[in-house]
């Protein structure tokens, strides 16, 4: 008998792609119409959802184009979910120890972003422009924005170990 997989898989990577492209446009619009300064760890944060957008909507795409893609479909969601769960570390400590000092310049962010020359090929999205301390002060209903990417994050890690499961309970 054969079953029909489950079409939540290819769904969780396209809301994962979706959400984490959204979140990149909502910051880049907070930033650029706004005045919310982002810091290394803004932005390194802002890297990492650029990486989860590409991987989970490639995972989905590829999954949507070929006939045999549940290899694709576990690839992808692994990556999502390593992923997910670097942004949600990266945005924790943004917002237990970096938000706490006054300096996060030479950070570990502030190195990523610069050994990848982030901030010279796209200063507009990736260039830091405040401490972390100044950029925890900027909150989006009540919250700091760190927080809402950690929530974020978190979703998107869960999803990911959840449709791990979906697919290989499949057969």
């Amino acid at each position: 008998m054969f079953h029909r997989p489950s079409p939540w898989p290819g769904r969780v990577l396209a809301l994962v792609c979706l959400s984490s492209l959204g979140s990149l446009a909502m910051a880049l619009v907070a930033q650029h119409y706004f005045d919310v300064r982002p810091c290394p760890w803004c932005v390194m944060q802002r890297g990492v959802f650029l990486l989860l957008g590409i991987v989970a909507g490639l995972g989905w795409l590829l999954g949507q184009l070929l006939n045999r893609a549940r290899p694709l479909q576990l690839l992808s969601l692994l990556l999502v979910a390593v992923l997910a769960l670097a942004g949600l570390a990266a945005a924790v400590w943004q917002h237990e120890v970096a938000a706490q000092s006054a300096s996060c310049n030479m950070t570990f962010a502030d190195q990523v972003v610069m050994a990848l020359h982030l901030d010279e090929s796209l200063p507009s999205v990736f260039m830091a422009t405040a401490g972390c301390n100044e950029a925890a002060a900027y909150r989006l209903l009540g919250l700091p924005y760190e927080v809402w990417s950690g929530l974020l994050y978190l979703t998107q890690a869960l999803a990911a170990v959840w449709s791990l499961r979906v697919l290989l309970r499949q057969r």
